[in-house]
């Protein structure tokens, strides 16, 4: 059903090409949303997912940008308001979570993983944050953080590291916006079943093509985390019905940070 949240509205949403971001591009959608801003690194993708979104009666425009590029980053901001003006609702779902640990971490992966996951959602979100101030109008912004920002294992520093960053800086910014109606949440999500992290399943970790049957089976609700209920939760994040929240960082995990993993269930 529609939602007068996003009726009339444009939002911008990165990693929107596959995964989380696509599977929020289809929940705005459905809720009413008018225009989108498709965007990833694959063009092709990018304009299939935009063909996808027309045929549902939403405006959509595909745009390629390399979120480690900072000159395209620009580029894309711009694009997005010549071609939709303002941008009322921004979503930073677009995030690079390949492996490290302390002792091979160099400098040209460290600055990859801050500039696409840290200095790409400033920006976009300074952009999105001039234009509604600049017309008077409110606006939200999301930003996919993880749960692994709070710590996360020794394979995945650098990533925790920029996911920390992502969360001061999204409560740096809602302290900032809040006098324009510029609201700023970071939702962190915990493992989460998506193209990307079967990629990275099986070619980094060199695991078999069935490794989800064996995670899912080992987790509290028997299955990781879905994109489409992700995007639900975002899409909840993004509209009017959030109301006045602003600066939240939610967890969205089966576990519970500070709690042993597997810890029984009570009575049992």
């Amino acid at each position: 059903m529609a939602s007068d949240s996003f009726a009339g509205r444009t939002a911008l949403v990165t990693g929107s090409t596959q995964g989380v971001g696509e599977a929020l591009v289809h929940e705005l959608v459905t809720q009413g949303l008018a225009r989108v801003i498709i965007t990833g690194r694959d063009a092709q993708r990018a304009e299939q997912v935009a063909a996808r979104v027309r045929d549902r009666g939403c405006e959509a425009h595909a745009i390629v940008a390399d979120l480690a590029d900072a000159a395209a980053v620009t580029q894309l901001a711009a694009a997005a308001q010549q071609r939709c003006g303002v941008i009322h609702h921004l979503a930073n779902c677009a995030g690079i979570t390949d492996r490290s640990e302390l002792w091979d971490t160099t400098v040209d992966f460290f600055d990859r993983m801050m500039a696409v996951n840290v200095r790409a959602p400033l920006m976009l979100a300074q952009a999105v944050a001039l234009g509604a101030r600049a017309a008077g109008v409110p606006a939200s912004i999301v930003n996919v953080g993880s749960i692994v920002g709070y710590a996360g294992p020794d394979f995945l520093t650098a990533y925790s590291i920029s996911k920390g960053a992502l969360l001061t800086l999204t409560k740096s910014l809602a302290n900032q916006c809040a006098a324009y109606r510029i609201r700023v949440v970071q939702v962190n999500p915990g493992w989460t079943d998506t193209p990307g992290e079967h990629a990275i399943r099986v070619g980094h970790h060199g695991e078999q093509s069935d490794w989800l049957v064996r995670a899912e089976a080992a987790q509290p609700f028997g299955r990781l985390i879905k994109p489409a209920e992700l995007a639900r939760t975002l899409a909840f994040v993004l509209s009017d019905e959030a109301g006045l929240m602003t600066g939240a960082i939610i967890d969205y995990d089966q576990h519970v940070i500070g709690l042993p993993t597997g810890a029984a269930a009570p009575g049992t």
